[in-house]
């Protein structure tokens, strides 16, 4: 859980220029997008590119998900087919991403037909959000992305910047990915010019708990990437943390105090794995 996911950004399957471009941006991961991002036209090209470009091409640390098409539509299971006969040449493929997961029944179809890669979860209609749990339990799934569009839609939800019609669903998706260990990712802010909003919504991220958020242009990862690295004041503060309660404890035991706060055990372990992210973070950058 210390791999970065800070930033994760969508790049169409269909086009080879943006996917070069992708091995030099400053993404945490990339989300392969066969699905939305494609036209119904484009998507055997789409495909068969993709397969060749996971084979061919180095995206360095970046992990690789391959978002598919629905099993219910007539692309879902020729994307399953094409990327397990690509990891089976070789492919790198860390994780396939499935849409409009409803129920755990969704993930067992792609499971069954993607052997070779770990299953991530699109999170984005009412069904999924009161399954959330028995989808998280699901054993190969490793990892939930929230779709905030498409769960708007669902709810007839209006776009407030507090975000509040999604709150509910927000929280049951992060309660499920921690319950179950799970990494899980906030979704995508769409005015990719507004620095600020960008920024807020981040931030409101961040404090609930979220991994990192989805990007749908590579002008957001530096945002994102910032907000949701540990900043050097949280850096210093688990330093100290640690070495305060250290030191009681070589004396035998007391209470530890840091900047007039009682720490404990439970703060220690946040301590140590502020300190891990922030080594992971630094280990990408060099």
């Amino acid at each position: 859980m210390t791999r970065p996911y800070r930033s994760v950004l969508y790049i169409p399957g269909s086009k080879e220029r943006a996917l070069e471009k992708a091995m030099g941006l400053a993404a945490d991961a990339i989300i392969f997008d066969l699905e939305d991002a494609v036209a119904p036209e484009e998507k055997p090209a789409a495909r068969k590119l993709l397969a060749q470009v996971l084979t061919d091409w180095d995206f360095g640390a970046r992990v690789r998900i391959v978002r598919i098409n629905g099993f219910d539509t007539e692309w879902g299971r020729a994307d399953a087919d094409a990327l397990d006969e690509a990891i089976a040449r070789g492919a790198r493929i860390d994780a396939v991403l499935i849409p409009k997961v409803n129920s755990p029944a969704d993930l067992d179809a792609v499971a069954e037909a993607v052997p070779g890669a770990d299953l991530w979860a699109m999170m984005e209609t009412a069904q999924g959000m009161l399954n959330a749990a028995a989808i998280a339990a699901h054993p190969r799934l490793k990892g939930m992305v929230m779709g905030t569009n498409d769960l708007a839609k669902e709810l007839n939800a209006r776009f407030r910047a507090d975000r509040l019609p999604m709150q509910a669903g927000l929280g049951l998706c992060l309660l499920a990915a921690r319950a179950y260990g799970l990494v899980i990712v906030d979704g995508v802010y769409n005015a990719f010019k507004d620095e600020a909003g960008l920024q807020a919504e981040c931030a409101q991220g961040r404090d609930m708990g979220f991994d990192g958020k989805t990007l749908i242009h590579p002008a957001q990862l530096e945002i994102a990437n910032a907000a949701f690295a540990p900043s050097e004041a949280e850096i210093d503060l688990a330093r100290r943390q640690i070495a305060a309660f250290t030191d009681i404890m070589s004396q035998g035991g007391g209470v530890a105090v840091v900047d007039g706060k009682i720490v404990e055990n439970l703060h220690i372990v946040t301590a140590k794995a502020t300190l891990a992210k922030a080594e992971a973070i630094a280990a990408l950058a060099g």
